[in-house]
């Protein structure tokens, strides 16, 4: 992919310097937000993004991936603000998320895979919800419940949009499910370079032969949940991140938090109490000093807010 679409119009591979592969300006509930707008305060949201947007970009973050997509209120006139507001490149993403990590809306569970690829390409190729902003990957999930039917044919569907467009992908995982591994099988069978494909919240364990075994099948793992001690304590992803980089893995690593700047799915006082360190800046601020102190190099930290960010997206 020789321009990467994002809100703040086309940009060069060589455009994304330091690059958040894994957050999100909001995330909510589609349905409740539809039903009963006056529940939103969308100026406090804004206010949110912006504020996260801000204090990333004084650690020279450049871009920003939000793999926000149905299921999670994707908002393509509201990334559009926040890039209006900073200035900061959003790229987006279009594929489904899965209610529950199980199901497919009846709109698709009722029609063929085609229905859903064909709205994959249109976001890809056109544009994401009558905006000229196109996506420029795919997302899908596959979480404890397994790979279910629907959860298949959301996989199935994103490679096959990837084939047709050259899209990357990017795939939500349950580490001690082993989803990834599930997840590429299925984009191995549709055909999917393996180069394309990141595989999400692989930090979420520290079960190195496991992780040895997905990077086998030739894949990016994201080491992106870095704030949410509830899935994995922090010193744990800091020593299998060491660990990899002394297995001679740094080049297919990226790194994140997948901190979400407004999410509805708890009160905010709740959110606050289970993850009281996540942010948009809490690699840059504590993780990157102990990695740092554990033996990282400063370059190999750069390569996975960077270099390994561009490779993937670019492949």
């Amino acid at each position: 992919m020789d321009q990467i679409p994002s809100t703040a119009g086309p940009l060069t591979v060589a455009d994304l310097g330091r690059t958040l592969v894994h957050e999100h300006v909001l995330t909510a509930h589609e349905g409740v937000r539809f039903q009963w707008p006056h529940l939103v305060d969308r100026d406090a949201e804004l206010a949110a993004a912006v504020k996260q947007v801000t204090a990333a970009q004084a650690h020279g973050v450049t871009a920003m991936c939000d793999p926000a997509v149905l299921d999670l209120a994707r908002d393509a006139a509201f990334s559009l603000a926040v890039t209006e507001a900073t200035g900061l490149p959003i790229v987006m993403a279009t594929g489904v998320y899965g209610q529950h990590y199980t199901f497919l809306p009846h709109y698709f569970q009722t029609r063929e895979i085609d229905a859903l690829v064909d709205c994959f390409v249109h976001d890809l190729e056109v544009g994401i919800q009558g905006t000229e902003v196109r996506a420029a990957f795919l997302k899908c999930a596959a979480d404890e419940p397994g790979m279910t039917d629907d959860v298949e044919k959301v996989h199935r569907a994103v490679a096959q949009a990837s084939l047709r467009t050259g899209a990357p992908v990017m795939a939500h995982s349950h580490p001690v499910s082993r989803t990834g591994l599930e997840s590429m099988r299925i984009f191995t069978e549709e055909g999917v370079d393996p180069a394309k494909v990141l595989i999400a919240h692989t930090g979420d364990t520290d079960d190195l032969d496991y992780i040895e075994e997905l990077l086998a099948t030739g894949c990016t793992i994201g080491m992106d949940r870095y704030g949410l001690d509830i899935y994995l304590p922090e010193p744990q992803r800091n020593a299998t991140v060491i660990a990899l980089c002394e297995r001679g893995h740094s080049g297919r690593m990226v790194i994140g938090q997948d901190h979400c700047a407004t999410i509805d799915w708890f009160p905010a006082d709740v959110v606050k109490a289970m993850a009281p360190n996540w942010s948009f800046t809490h690699i840059f601020e504590t993780v990157f000093p102990a990695l740092v102190d554990g033996g990282v190099t400063e370059q190999q930290l750069e390569d996975m807010i960077g270099a390994n960010v561009r490779r993937w997206l670019a492949a």
